[in-house]
């Protein structure tokens, strides 16, 4: 698995690779992406506002299309909740979410070789990936849950 970018450079040198201009705006978009991991935009935005004031939400949403469209990023869309981005995209994982607090794993894939899922029809179609999303209560809002009430 690729290292996640820690500094400009490491992101810049991403960027680059992935065929897109560097800007100052990308490059924050995508450090911050490596700290925080199954992220919305609407999310990430004030971390890269921290570190590049001058930013705006529409350049956040701007660099993680053109990240998704490059193949730097992957964008999941859980059912009921807004698209989250993550920078794991060479290998086919999967996600494991709490339908309490939202709070979102990454689950390697159980069994095989991609797309560790094989279809009982495939309809001609040559399956490369298979997205799995896996639903549960975590440890914490399970905890919470079996306490008794205060009130």
């Amino acid at each position: 698995m690729t290292p996640l970018p820690t500094t400009a450079i490491d992101a810049g040198e991403r960027i680059r690779a992935a065929g897109l201009r560097v800007t100052d705006s990308r490059r924050a978009v995508l450090v911050a992406l490596g700290e925080r991991p199954h992220v919305s935009a609407d999310e990430l935005f004030p971390l890269v506002a921290a570190q590049l004031p001058s930013t705006s939400l529409q350049s956040v949403y701007n660099a993680l299309g053109d990240f998704v469209d490059a193949g730097l990023v992957r964008r999941i869309e859980p059912a009921g909740r807004p698209g989250l981005f993550e920078l794991r995209v060479d290998d086919n994982h999967h996600h494991l979410i709490c339908s309490s607090c939202g709070r979102v794993e990454d689950i390697d894939c159980a069994v095989g070789p991609a797309p560790c899922l094989t279809p009982s029809d495939a309809h001609g179609f040559a399956v490369r990936v298979a997205e799995v999303t896996f639903w549960g209560v975590c440890p914490a809002c399970a905890e919470a849950s079996a306490l008794p009430s205060s009130t």
